[in-house]
């Protein structure tokens, strides 16, 4: 089970700048969760939902959807990093995107953060994370990308 880490308040966030704050647990990217996304966002490209086509293809089986794996930061995130001495915090986007390598249905996938960026803001700060997404085994991450929280008091 992953380390948590526990930020209490601004001041510690700000003290961690430039530093790693933890790393995940191992995800495993399953089927029906690429078809669950396929059907949220309407992106049924046969290299991630048809199985049988996608052996044929070529990564030799489907793969995750690359927004897929950004879009599991917030619960990989939220296992291992608390920021308390907050009244609330919210994502406020991402300044870059990158998907170096496919993640293969099956694999199992984690992250590790880096606080890159703190910066106050009307009522609290803003922050930006250097997420590296890894595949168990494999040497290229899968995603990095750097998203940006805002921490309000």
């Amino acid at each position: 089970m992953a380390e948590i880490v526990t930020i209490t308040g601004l001041d510690d966030l700000k003290s961690r700048l430039g530093q790693e704050v933890g790393s995940s647990d191992w995800h495993l990217i399953t089927q029906e969760q690429v078809n669950l996304f396929a059907d949220a966002t309407g992106d049924h490209q046969w290299i991630h939902v048809d199985p049988e086509r996608a052996k044929e293809g070529p990564f030799g089986g489907p793969i995750a959807h690359g927004y897929l794996t950004l879009s599991l930061a917030p619960v990989l995130l939220a296992s291992f990093l608390r920021v308390e001495g907050v009244t609330f915090g919210l994502n406020y986007g991402c300044n870059k995107v990158r998907f170096p390598s496919p993640v293969k249905v099956g694999a199992k996938i984690m992250v590790k953060a880096v606080v890159a960026s703190y910066e106050e803001v009307s009522g609290g700060a803003q922050v930006a994370l250097d997420l590296t997404f890894v595949a168990e085994g494999e040497v290229k991450p899968v995603c990095v990308a750097q998203v940006v929280y805002r921490y309000y008091v």
